[in-house]
């Protein structure tokens, strides 16, 4: 038997029976199959979803990014201030404290102060009234001479013989010699202090020397100082 797909193509060899001798042998060309169309064309002209783009995502990272440190700084901030707050309260009422305790020491050493005062106002009281209670027992006189020789003291600055000669003399207090005596006791006077102003009268009215200042305060028709007196008022004449 003979094998069919070695048997010459009828075909074949008919086209090569009707070529003319010596013309070139035409080969068989196959026509390709028209291929099918899609149904429906592809969508978006073939772009990539925005969501499938690598920069999307980078964005919404830095965004979320963003959002999370506003959030935290306002946060922080929020914090700071609330905790600043208490502190500025807390050294407000501390200085307000302080000054409270201030004013109230103030008021208690004025309270003991006062307190002070009117005791000592007491005892001054008391001591004043001990002499009146008992100068009722001595002579109106007395008191009299007293005040006047307290006045020859204080005004004219004299000497204690200065003061008894002028209270007993006929041009001046005529007390008697008792009541000038009392006067002289219970006189508080400072002598040295008094020679010291007569030396400064004899010194700038009547341009004397030291010397003759002392003197004129030891004079028994002068100042009647003692010598200790007297020195008292040069030593300390030009101070």
């Amino acid at each position: 038997m003979t094998d069919p797909n070695t048997m010459p193509s009828s075909h074949g060899n008919a086209a090569q029976q009707f070529q003319p001798a010596g013309a070139p042998v035409q080969q068989q060309v196959q026509t390709p199959m028209p291929q099918p169309m899609p149904s429906t064309p592809p969508q978006g002209g073939g772009k990539k979803p925005i969501w499938k783009k690598w920069w999307f995502w980078v964005i919404i990272v830095v965004v979320v990014i963003a959002i999370a440190a506003s959030a935290g700084g306002s946060k922080d901030k929020k914090e700071s201030v609330t905790e600043t707050k208490p502190s500025s309260s807390t050294s407000q009422s501390a200085g307000t404290a302080e000054k409270n305790q201030a004013e109230e020491q103030k008021a208690e050493e004025k309270k003991q102060e006062a307190a002070e005062e009117k005791t000592l106002e007491a005892e001054q009281n008391a001591t004043e009234q001990k002499p009146e209670s008992a100068d009722n027992n001595v002579p109106a006189e007395y008191r009299n001479a007293l005040r006047q020789a307290e006045t020859y003291s204080d005004m004219m600055h004299l000497s204690k013989q200065g003061i008894y000669d002028q209270l007993t003399s006929e041009y001046g207090g005529q007390f008697p010699a008792e009541a000038a005596q009392y006067a002289i006791d219970n006189l508080k006077a400072d002598y040295n202090k008094n020679a010291l102003e007569q030396a400064k009268t004899y010194r700038d009215t009547m341009a004397m020397s030291d010397a003759a200042v002392k003197d004129q305060l030891m004079s028994e028709y002068g100042g009647q100082f003692t010598e200790s007196e007297a020195q008292y008022a040069i030593d300390h004449l030009n101070d």
